[in-house]
């Protein structure tokens, strides 16, 4: 009788990735990559600290919204081989983002006690399957309507870059998903681990979980739908803004119009407003970076670092130089994240 190989042993980190139909490629390949690279030393790439598995129950391979498909591994394994399960979303009106046996193999993970995490629009994907009741979750402020929309009765949270709540973790996407599996390397296998795969990434000092994301969302709180599309156009294109009329060109509304509706909805003209968004913006790079003030002016918009500094001053009563020192004075992160939601 042959020899049975003996099982391998389970390493201190294991992962099981369900990827949406048109899912971010940018998130799964960020969590992928911090994984593969704590697994082994060096860039090797061998399972030996983390393991990871792509499921799916269909044989054909998963397109991320980007165009480029991607194969599983295996079809859905037994949940409890996993300590977490990580869906992974993307676009969310493209049709159906899982199927019905995705949906009952996450409830049964759910019922199993492993931990289930949601990325990206991740979250919509737990939702809709019953499985954030109760549960603090967290989404992109860019789709923070879209989910009060669809879901009226959860209070999601659009002001941090994920959220850890028990056996439910979420995530708003984009850069913050390489936070949130840096924080799961160091939980399961250490720091140092953990700060390797950020090196060898050229990735700076990881956030934590209730850092602010970069653009708050303001649009969320205005009732006007058209004022609220112009807000989004407005966050949307701080570094080269858009000239009013354009706007309203693109809402199918005259200049004057726009004006009226914004005085109605926030008190404020449009101009006056795309200007505070960006001094806001610039104020949170001010905090968080270390990049020059004329680079701050000029990727918040301004033509100028003279334009920008008058601007902030007048908005401010101090100059973004001052605004610097005095943030590092008072010890940073902390403060950023609260000062950006004033």
């Amino acid at each position: 009788m042959p020899a049975t190989a003996a099982p391998l042993p389970r390493p201190p980190l294991s992962v099981g990735f369900v990827l949406a139909d048109n899912f971010t490629l940018s998130a799964f390949s960020l969590f992928a990559d911090h994984l593969r690279l704590a697994a082994d030393e060096g860039d090797r790439s061998r399972p030996i600290l983390c393991r990871w598995s792509i499921m799916s129950a269909r044989l054909e391979p998963v397109r991320a919204s980007c165009g480029i498909a991607v194969t599983r591994t295996s079809g859905l394994v037994e949940p409890r081989a996993f300590d977490y399960i990580v869906v992974v979303g993307g676009v969310l009106h493209a049709g159906p983002q899982v199927d019905d046996a995705t949906v009952d193999y996450l409830k049964a993970a759910a019922a199993a006690g492993v931990t289930l995490v949601g990325v990206c629009t991740g979250s919509f994907v737990l939702a809709r399957a019953g499985l954030m009741t109760g549960r603090r979750c967290c989404v992109s402020w860019y789709h923070h309507q879209d989910f009060l929309n669809e879901f009226p009765h959860h209070h999601p949270i659009a002001d941090r870059l994920y959220v850890v709540d028990g056996d439910r973790i979420t995530c708003s996407g984009g850069g913050g998903v390489a936070d949130l599996a840096t924080f799961l390397i160091e939980r399961h296998i250490g720091r140092a681990v953990a700060q390797k795969s950020r090196h060898v990434m050229l990735l700076d000092k990881a956030r934590l979980g209730h850092d602010a994301q970069p653009h708050p969302p303001v649009a969320d709180t205005v009732g006007d739908d058209r004022v609220r599309r112009a807000l989004l156009l407005m966050e949307q294109h701080l570094a080269a803004p858009l000239p009013i009329g354009t706007i309203a060109e693109r809402l199918r509304l005259s200049t004057r119009q726009l004006e009226r509706l914004f005085i109605a909805a926030i008190g404020k003209r449009p101009a006056a407003h795309y200007r505070a968004l960006r001094l806001r913006y610039a104020r949170f790079l001010l905090d968080t970076t270390e990049r020059s003030v004329t680079d701050i002016a000029l990727e918040s918009g301004f033509s100028d670092c003279a334009h920008f500094s008058r601007q902030f001053k007048a908005e401010h009563g101090y100059t973004p130089t001052d605004a610097r020192a005095a943030y590092r004075g008072q010890g940073g992160g902390a403060v950023a994240a609260g000062r950006l939601f004033e």
